[in-house]
């Protein structure tokens, strides 16, 4: 009988350590063969964890955030083109408005904030509309031709972005319209999106300065219908979502999707055996999510008696993916920086988390006041909530002989989720400096395990005593 063990069963074996600081450490993991970022983070797809907010801000910081598909085809595509529209380089289809139409009119399709380019029938290009036009504006039967400045700065469409910072600094301009020779519109550049490459140096983008952003479908009628649309909205990585991963279901589902979109990277799971991945990579995965049970909210364990502890599984997992050069994903279970080093030495290329993201200001969800402290709901995807919601959207009958495999929760509230992503980075790169490590690659060349106690764990964790004055 094999032996299972998990990320509290073991520590890493401190090494020579070759880095002066932990900030010279490169975290850079792939996520699927074709798609790297620079912190390997990934917020994971359930419906209390990531939506636009949420998948914006793991990007932004250098992670990935799946959007969960619980929810209608046209409501995930529109959480998809949030995250894609949130920053470029060069927005290539800025919002355009004709210059006959009456504010009233306009406000009734777009909001306040926008600002727009104002095109002629030909779609060239003759004033720009933004809120200082229309700030204390009265008379909503006014045209947008009345309203809009005709100065216009533009630059040509294969302007830099060096030459824009220059543009934008002499001009003192926040919006630079991209035209063609014969003054039609072809993009828009603006000063956010240049200080935000600065800002977050880190950022997970796509060729055109672009959020990336992963999306989930599940292996029921219209999944490939769902994906269409999804990679046509800009989804960057398909997420095949079931919890049983090793089953003809997900497999079909896998090769249907490579067949029909043979460019995109497919993200699939849930297995926790080399068996599984490799079912999973022949049919056409570039990713394999593991992870069977180990999930805070999960109780596929208890209640099926199924799964395999985490470390055992991604080191059974990575021995088959590494022959497939097809890089692996640590799904649930972690719960601080030292279990990503371990997840990393045990195989794995990058970690998803929905625990340790939710109840943050950029999950879904509300905040509950409960005893003067602030909540968020945070649920497992199998759970008896999960399964309620999901049968009200699909229109169907509930199924009385459902057995749950998660729990609902409150969690207290954590703030903005850079807080925690930023102490799990911290940890991140410690745990991989102990490993005499700058890379991940080098972490599990020189990474080494040792088993440990109950009584070996319990040395771990911080000790305090008390004379009872306070004093310890």
């Amino acid at each position: 009988m094999q032996e299972g063990l998990s990320y509290g069963d073991v520590l890493l074996v401190p090494k020579l350590g070759i880095v002066e600081s932990r900030k010279d450490i490169d975290t850079t993991g792939r996520i699927t063969k074709g798609i790297a970022v620079k912190v390997p983070f990934v917020s994971v797809n359930m419906d209390t964890v990531t939506e636009h907010d949420m998948a914006i801000a793991m990007a932004r910081y250098g992670g990935l955030g799946i959007i969960h598909q619980f929810m209608t085809i046209e409501e995930q595509v529109e959480e998809v083109r949030l995250v894609k529209r949130a920053t470029s380089h060069i927005i290539e289809n800025p919002l355009c408005i004709s210059p006959d139409l009456t504010l009233q009119e306009l406000f009734t399709t777009y909001s306040r904030k926008y600002s727009f380019l104002v095109t002629d029938k030909d779609h060239k290009l003759v004033g720009i509309l933004s809120n200082r036009d229309f700030l204390f504006e009265t008379d909503f039967t006014k045209t947008i031709k009345e309203l809009m400045t005709t100065k216009i700065i533009s630059a040509p469409e294969d302007v830099t972005l060096v030459e824009a910072k220059q543009i934008f600094k002499k001009h003192k301009i926040e919006k630079l319209p991209l035209v063609d020779a014969q003054g039609h519109v072809k993009g828009l550049i603006t000063t956010k999106d240049i200080l935000n490459k600065v800002r977050y140096p880190l950022a997970s983008v796509d060729k055109k300065g672009r959020f990336l952003v992963a999306a989930a479908v599940g292996v029921k009628n219209g999944f490939l219908e769902r994906t269409g649309k999804l990679i046509k909205a800009g989804a960057d990585i398909i997420c095949v979502d079931i919890a049983h991963g090793h089953s003809e279901l997900a497999i079909r589902t896998v090769k249907a999707i490579k067949e029909a979109y043979p460019k995109t990277q497919i993200l699939a799971g849930n297995v926790a055996t080399g068996e599984g991945a490799k079912a999973l990579i022949e049919a056409g995965a570039d990713g394999i999510k593991v992870g069977v049970g180990p999930g805070s909210a999960c109780t596929t364990r208890i209640v099926a008696g199924t799964g395999v502890p985490q470390i055992t599984a991604l080191q059974n997992v990575s021995a088959v993916a590494k022959l497939y050069d097809v890089p692996i994903m640590a799904d649930g279970g972690i719960k601080t920086g030292g279990d990503i080093a371990k997840a990393i030495v045990a195989g794995a290329e990058s970690m998803g988390a929905g625990s340790l993201f939710s109840a943050t200001a950029e999950s879904p969800g509300r905040l509950i006041v409960k005893d003067g402290k602030r909540f968020k709901l945070y649920r497992g995807s199998a759970s008896t909530a999960a399964n309620i919601m999901r049968t009200k959207r699909e229109g169907r009958s509930l199924d009385t002989t459902y057995t749950a495999e998660g729990i609902d929760t409150l969690k207290p509230f954590k703030g903005p989720v850079i807080e925690v992503f930023n102490e799990l980075l911290g940890g991140f790169r410690s745990g991989l400096s102990y490993c005499g490590a700058r890379t991940l690659k080098e972490a599990q060349e020189n990474g080494e395990f040792i088993k440990i106690t109950s009584a070996g764990m319990a040395e771990s964790k911080a000790q305090f005593s008390s004379n009872g004055n306070g004093d310890l």
